[in-house]
């Protein structure tokens, strides 16, 4: 394949990527703009609607300025006057990382690997500058420079995750001990930050169903229709992750934020009023008397991902010194895990509303530290217990 054909695959496959992302959003509202509405409206409205939650999606800030009705209704301080919405759906972040990291791969079939991916990163920065720049509107302003930038890096994110084989070769040149102890850093930071993040879909899961009733009442009581509920729905789906990242944030301890002065953590439940959204019925009510049991789920998972790669790493690194590289490797972990769930952490929380609103999700700062150092010390646990059960056998 020459270069020219590489660059037009590469750029087919980067509009391939915005296209699917934009139609989550975009098909249901066409439906809705058809069948509930009899195609009367505009449809760039709809348009506009769908590009501003693709971009929010991305981490893109959004300026809102409701109209006097609605913000009188909705009796929160601070909703008359415009406001920023800054809390990304991350299931559209999600979405992009993952069909990047395929076409990241496909990419890497052609015979010009580099230059497809710098064609790709620039026809994707393309389609995100013209979204930008045509969602704009006098109710709902989105941040351009954060459009055209924060989805391009996503994107580019997941183009160096497929890369990521080429990372040994980066640490060809360091000792085998550092490179031991690095590699077992980062695969034990990551599979703790997993087994953690897993854990929580778990709870998140059950929250759900155990308050399907509560769920189906607020839907009830929003009054939006069958295709209005399915467009909400849609919209909810893709707020998914950010509530399992949530979870993280409770199990690490921490817990999360849906405004200013309210609380949800294994210590304590403390909500103030809430934002009539469905999915919201799924937050748990009251204190549990054994919610303390969640920290230890940050505990064994960082002891087990300790325990496992310390076979791998006394195989790899001599006997000279292995203690105190067991000692690094087990602080590594838990500094990768720590930063990992801190990073997802900051990615999954800020503003949905005006006045107490602004403050919603976790405090990426106390996450990140506290799962670091729950992480890290179980996992030098680990690698010590595993040495002991080795020389018993």
């Amino acid at each position: 394949m020459n270069r020219t054909l590489s660059a037009l695959f590469s750029a087919l496959e980067a509009v391939i990527v915005v296209g699917i992302g934009l139609a989550i959003p975009l098909l249901p509202l066409t439906v809705l703009w058809g069948a509930q509405y009899g195609f009367a409206p505009d449809w760039t409205i709809f348009w506009r609607i769908a590009a501003d939650a693709w971009l929010l999606g991305h981490g893109t800030d959004l300026t809102l300025t409701l109209d006097p009705v609605t913000a009188k209704s909705l009796a929160l301080v601070g909703a008359g006057t415009p406001f920023v919405v800054s809390m990304a759906a991350l299931g559209f972040a999600l979405l992009t990382i993952v069909l990047a990291h395929r076409a990241g791969r496909r990419i890497a079939e052609t015979q010009h690997r580099l230059l497809g991916e710098i064609v790709a990163v620039l026809v994707f920065a393309l389609c995100a500058s013209g979204i930008a720049v045509s969602a704009g509107q006098k109710l709902a302003e989105p941040n351009l420079a954060q459009g055209i930038v924060l989805p391009t890096l996503v994107f580019a994110l997941g183009l160096l995750i497929a890369r990521a084989g080429a990372l040994p070769d980066i640490a060809r040149g360091l000792s085998v001990e550092l490179r031991t102890t690095i590699g077992a850093a980062l695969r034990g930071g990551a599979v703790a930050a997993a087994t953690i993040a897993t854990i929580a879909s778990l709870i998140v899961i059950v929250l759900l169903v155990g308050n399907y009733a509560q769920i189906i009442t607020l839907y009830e009581n929003l009054h939006s229709g069958g295709l209005g509920g399915f467009a909400l729905t849609i919209a909810q789906i893709m707020v998914l992750p950010n509530l399992v990242i949530w979870g993280v944030a409770w199990l690490v301890g921490p817990g999360f934020a849906i405004g200013t002065g309210s609380g949800v953590s294994p210590l304590g439940t403390t909500l103030g009023p809430l934002p009539s959204i469905p999915v919201f019925g799924a937050l748990p009510h009251g204190d549990f008397a054994f919610a303390f049991v969640g920290l230890l789920v940050p505990v064994l998972a960082g002891f087990l991902s300790g325990a496992v790669l310390r076979g791998r790493i006394a195989e790899l690194i001599g006997p000279m010194n292995r203690q105190a590289w067991m000692l690094a490797a087990g602080l590594g972990i838990g500094i990768v895990g720590g930063a990992s769930l801190g990073l997802l952490a900051w990615a999954s929380s800020g503003s949905i509303g005006p006045g107490r609103l602004q403050d919603v999700g976790p405090d990426p700062l106390a996450v990140g530290l506290l799962a670091a150092l729950e992480i890290g010390v179980a996992a030098v646990g680990g690698l010590a217990a595993a040495a002991r059960t080795g020389r018993k056998s």
